[in-house]
């Protein structure tokens, strides 16, 4: 499906990626596939109940969207292992990447992972996590991170990159440009992080920088106020992290993705408007909004009249649709 084919309405569409309530193809769903006409779902552990369930649900998406006249969808998960695996038994259970030992560990772990996702319909994974750790350990990020060495991180985050996309399963890098440090949850509040880009480039940027050249699916930006490289904006809405650092910089052409837009480092300090329009001048490609159903529609609304009314913004964003539809084309499967 070319992205010529496709309408303002779909393509405004294509950039969001949602959460929603319930296990099945309920009406909230089909009203985010057929009028909002999202690109992507990402499912929650509220939306899991057993491996049939979750299984059944992927496969009535598909059908639906592809009922619609919709392009396929990103299906994605966070199943990281360790605290952060939304997929509970019979799917295979593993400690997280702090307790992986070495390389074995972490293909082990990518590939089992890439074939069960697979097999339930999943294509997207939100993982690995790249962040680096202090040396002292004391962050959120202490049990999800694979430790406090940027070289042992970017070697079994490669790794966890490679084997999972051999498996045909979008990795997801996060969250960028680091957030080892943080000791406060984005989830209810904004962090501010207080190092240069020398301490950052020396540092967090290195697992980073490999996975660029392993050619991640996709790479999420944090909700972090890096303050001595952007004080205005957090890396998820920042033009000087997003396309001066990772585009322009590092010479990213994956994905970019926000972190979800609902979390209170965000909801708190910024309305939906900002937000939106902020994505768009950064070359942001897939909006994430889990949780809050107003603020989708309110989104979709913004992105579309972006596309009928802005010539700068409808070219920035035919950009970002354009990298969605060819990682679609990659790992699901696309035809014209």
């Amino acid at each position: 499906m070319n992205i010529s084919t496709l309408s303002n309405e779909q393509l405004a569409g294509q950039r969001l990626m949602v959460g929603f309530d319930g296990t099945d193809l309920n009406s909230e769903l089909k009203h985010l596939i057929k009028t909002i006409k999202v690109g992507g779902v990402i499912l929650f552990s509220r939306n899991i109940s057993t491996a049939t369930q979750v299984e059944d649900l992927c496969s009535s998406m598909q059908k639906f969207a592809a009922s619609c006249n919709q392009p396929p969808l990103i299906i994605a998960i966070d199943q990281e292992g360790g605290e952060v695996a939304r997929l509970k038994k019979p799917f295979t259970q593993f400690p997280g990447n702090s307790k992986m030992r070495n390389e074995n560990d972490a293909v082990l772990f990518a590939r089992i992972t890439a074939a069960e996702l697979n097999k339930t319909g999943i294509n997207m994974n939100m993982a690995p996590v790249l962040d680096v750790t202090e040396n002292e350990a004391t962050g959120i990020m202490k049990a999800r991170s694979f430790g406090n060495d940027p070289a042992w991180v970017s070697n079994l985050g490669t790794k966890v990159i490679e084997h999972l996309q051999y498996g045909h399963i979008m990795a997801v890098a996060k969250h960028f440009p680091g957030i080892g440090s943080t000791v406060i949850d984005s989830h209810t509040e904004m962090p501010v992080a207080v190092a240069d880009m020398n301490r950052i480039n020396a540092h967090d940027l290195i697992p980073f920088k490999d996975a660029v050249k392993h050619d991640v699916a996709g790479i999420m930006l944090s909700h972090i106020l890096y303050k001595n490289i952007d004080p205005n904006w957090p890396a998820s809405l920042s033009y000087i992290i997003s396309k001066k650092l990772l585009r322009d910089k590092m010479k990213y052409q994956g994905l970019v993705l926000t972190d979800d837009l609902d979390m209170g480092a965000i909801k708190k300090h910024f309305d939906i408007k900002q937000v939106i329009s902020q994505i768009q001048l950064s070359y942001i490609d897939i909006i994430l909004i889990c949780q809050k159903r107003d603020n989708i529609k309110k989104a979709f609304n913004i992105l579309l009249k972006s596309f009928k009314d802005s010539a700068k913004l409808k070219k920035k964003g035919l950009e970002s649709v354009e990298r969605i539809m060819k990682a679609k084309n990659k790992y699901i499967g696309i035809t014209d």
